[in-house]
């Protein structure tokens, strides 16, 4: 699968190694999650509502676009945050989990 960015400068910002639905990705100090993201896939999410996947819209943090989330299930902002060295991004929403829930 091809990526929807492509780098055309600042390659000489320090690496930081992240790990995409499992698999290892290289992103730059200072990217934002968006970045990463889009500069290893097509798409940031599939939309929880089953209308497609979604690539992010305003590019600051406004429009609920661009969520993703982190492997224990916190929700990031993917055009807002920026990458940390080992985050773990899924990009399905995890199985939600609702306190109040009774079986």
């Amino acid at each position: 699968m091809s990526q929807r960015f492509v780098r055309v400068a600042e390659e000489e910002r320090a690496r930081v190694r992240i790990l995409i639905d499992g698999e290892m990705a290289a992103a730059l100090a200072g990217d934002t999650l968006m970045v990463a993201l889009l500069s290893h896939t097509r798409h940031l999410r599939e939309s929880e509502f089953g209308d497609g996947k979604r690539a992010g819209f305003c590019l600051m943090g406004a429009c609920q676009d661009c969520w993703v989330w982190t492997a224990d299930g916190q929700r990031l902002r993917a055009c807002t945050t920026v990458v940390e060295e080992g985050m773990h991004i899924v990009t399905h929403q995890p199985e939600a989990t609702w306190p109040n829930h009774r079986a």
